[in-house]
């Protein structure tokens, strides 16, 4: 029998399988996606293992650590995960989680160390503090007012949670069905609009699983019975696909210049905007010659004022431009 296999339950369908789950932290701009760290694990409830650990080995070592953190509740990863992942030079700027893990305990935890956007589920057990009452979503949703007509965002509402951090929470209407969605946000500065871009970029993990199962074979190809061989394997996979994304990015994709993909964009613009407005002024000269009281110093005097007031305007524009992080 496999190396700690357990019965762990199948969100998707409800029901209990023989296998792991797998904890995983994938990195994305929204363009590419790459896997930064993983943990398999099996059941923390030893009832629910059908085999135990059988090797001995060094309790110092990779192969020991792997072995305990399998056992341990998903939540309790991911702090570790994200430190880990932030102190190897990795940088982000947002968190991106479901509503299995956007929990007001676990969202303060790593509050301490990024900003965590996240879908909120709908549970009475769960409480925020607003208007000078603890409240359930349901209960918060009634109490604002919301946007009539087709809107996409129904209302928001900045709320606080037990340990007194603020958060903002953004309701949104549902596309499969006639209900609505909440997005929790730790960035009360963020607009509405943005955090709900930002967290549809977390449909890139989706594909990744995707990907990972059907195309790379993961935990298709091998049959093997060794906890660290089922490390391994998944390791490989993943080392696969980041090689496919990274020559996915270099061929095809032409924003792998990143600002100066941005910065030719906003140059073109603005050489067409002045060349379209040389030929308005072009036009102009020749009409007051064609009229016949034309001074040629005091227009083009006036020319090359407007001019230069244009490509002020143009260089003011930029240095009041937007960054968008990523």
């Amino acid at each position: 029998m496999v190396e700690l296999l357990s019965r762990v339950r199948d969100h998707s369908s409800g029901r209990y399988l023989k296998g792991f789950r797998m904890l995983t932290v994938c990195w994305s701009d929204g363009i590419s996606c790459l896997p930064m760290d993983f943990s398999l694990l099996s059941s923390a409830d030893a009832n629910k293992r059908l085999c135990e650990s059988y090797k001995s080995m060094d309790k110092r070592c990779c192969a020991w650590q792997r072995r305990k953190e399998a056992t341990v509740k998903a939540t309790e990863h991911l702090e570790t995960m994200v430190k880990r992942i932030l102190s190897a030079g990795v940088q982000a700027n947002y968190l991106l989680m479901d509503s299995w893990f956007t929990m007001p305990a676990t969202v303060t935890t790593l509050c301490d160390h990024i900003d965590v956007i996240g879908k909120v589920k709908k549970t009475p057990k769960i409480h925020y503090g607003y208007d000078g009452h603890q409240l359930d979503l349901m209960a918060i949703y009634r109490k604002l007012k919301k946007r009539r007509g087709r809107a996409k965002i129904k209302a928001s509402a900045i709320v606080t949670l037990k340990d007194g951090l603020k958060v903002k929470l953004v309701f949104v209407q549902d596309r499969r069905k006639k209900d609505w969605l909440a997005l929790l946000s730790t960035d009360i500065e963020l607009a509405n609009e943005e955090i709900i871009r930002i967290y549809g970029k977390r449909w890139d993990i989706e594909v990744f699983f995707k990907m990972a199962k059907q195309h790379l074979k993961l935990a298709k190809e091998i049959q093997c019975r060794d906890f660290d061989a089922l490390i391994a394997h998944t390791s490989i996979v993943f080392m696969r696909y980041m090689f496919l994304a990274y020559q996915c990015r270099i061929q095809t994709d032409h924003r792998t210049f990143g600002g100066l993909f941005y910065a030719c964009c906003d140059e073109m613009a603005d050489i067409s905007f002045i060349e379209a407005f040389y030929r308005i002024l072009t036009l102009a000269g020749e009409r007051l010659r064609e009229i016949g009281s034309y001074c040629e110093k005091t227009a083009s005097a006036i020319f090359d004022a407007i001019i230069e007031n244009a490509l002020q305007y143009v260089g003011l524009s930029k240095s009041h431009g937007v960054t968008v992080l990523e």
